[in-house]
């Protein structure tokens, strides 16, 4: 999807970053991407729902949705794979639907999977794809191989390549073109957690280099862990745009106990009214979190209760293990955001 642009764009001004959370963005208002009511009906079926957000300059902005919530539809629209029935989709302040072409060369584009050619060498799919845009010169080429970090493999034949590696080379491919937007749709699918954190640390080292990225995903967690704003979208509709941390404490925040004597310390707990604990069958934490612990106590209290019952516990004897903070899960979240409806 990535294409050449000669012109720089006087809306979308690059800012660095010094850290993970610029939501703010320095002051930096620009808006690199901007979706106004947004909607696409199939048949007599509408599938999206009046979605509108705006990703700013130098940003990691976030779609997050449970499977078949609409993301990837709407990510085609973004990009012209399909046409909106309504709605308009601005890129660098140019009409996607009025003028593709100049809206098109901001913008670099994974979505689903990326495609490549196993047979051939990763340098030979990069030269491919560079004789589709004009101006790719093989300096360029050698850039983005460089930013990806595939130069000791970039002449090895893909089919040679891990998930992780064929990821990093669509992601080379979309920076051909220099864009100012790079989507990205379900980044971590099949990464082993290797992967996922060196996918990671590479989209943040993007993002300080001033470029926006825009990053669809149905894990809260990665979500949490690589996003400044996100848009949250269930059936269609986006239900909630903020920063992650803001929507997420809408939810609350569940406090995890790992103790050598949890029958007591839940007998504790249990006569402290301002404590609330949490059943396993209740809570809905993510079980990947939970897994390396050994009959983990959950519970709901104030963050500044946390250290009273600490020393409650070492006081009576009982060794704590560890205790821990923990988001909801993206189920909760949007129990909480859509008043107990359920994610379908």
């Amino acid at each position: 999807m990535p294409v050449s642009r000669k012109e720089s764009c006087r809306h979308c001004n690059k800012s660095g970053r010094g850290g993970r959370r610029m939501a703010k963005v320095s002051q930096q208002t620009e808006t690199v991407l901007s979706v106004q009511g947004l909607r696409k009906v199939i048949g007599r079926k509408p599938i999206i729902h009046n979605v509108s957000f705006d990703v700013q300059a130098g940003e990691i902005f976030g779609f997050l949705g449970p499977n078949g919530s609409g993301k990837t539809t709407t990510i085609r629209m973004l990009v012209n794979l399909i046409k909106p029935t309504a709605g308009k989709v601005y890129v660098c302040g140019e009409d996607v639907g009025a003028h593709p072409d100049r809206a098109l060369a901001h913008i670099g584009c994974i979505v689903e999977n990326p495609e490549m050619y196993a047979f051939m060498t990763g340098w030979e799919n990069l030269e491919h794809f560079a004789r589709m845009q004009r101006g790719i010169t093989r300096q360029r080429i050698g850039e983005v191989v460089d930013i990806v970090g595939l130069d000791q493999r970039i002449h090895d034949k893909v089919k040679t390549y891990s998930l992780g590696m064929r990821q990093r080379l669509g992601i080379a491919q979309a920076l051909l073109g220099k864009p100012k937007l790079l989507i990205l749709d379900e980044p971590t699918n099949g990464l082993d957690p290797k992967g996922i954190k060196e996918l990671r640390e590479f989209i943040r080292q993007l993002a300080e280099g001033g470029m926006s990225l825009f990053i669809s995903s149905h894990l809260l967690s990665e979500i949490q862990l690589m996003c400044d704003r996100v848009a949250i979208i269930a059936r269609g509709e986006v239900i909630a745009v903020g920063e992650v941390d803001e929507l997420v404490s809408q939810a609350g925040t569940y406090t995890v106990w790992q103790v050598d004597r949890p029958d007591e310390a839940r007998e504790m707990l249990k006569k402290d009214a301002g404590v609330q604990l949490v059943s396993d069958e209740a809570h809905r934490i993510d079980e990947a979190l939970l897994s390396s612990l050994s009959q983990p106590i959950v519970t709901v209290m104030e963050d500044e209760e946390v250290s009273g019952w600490v020393n409650r516990f070492v006081g009576s004897g009982i060794a704590v293990r560890s205790v821990q903070r923990v988001a909801p899960s993206l189920e909760e979240l949007f129990l909480k955001l859509t008043e107990g409806e359920r994610i379908g």
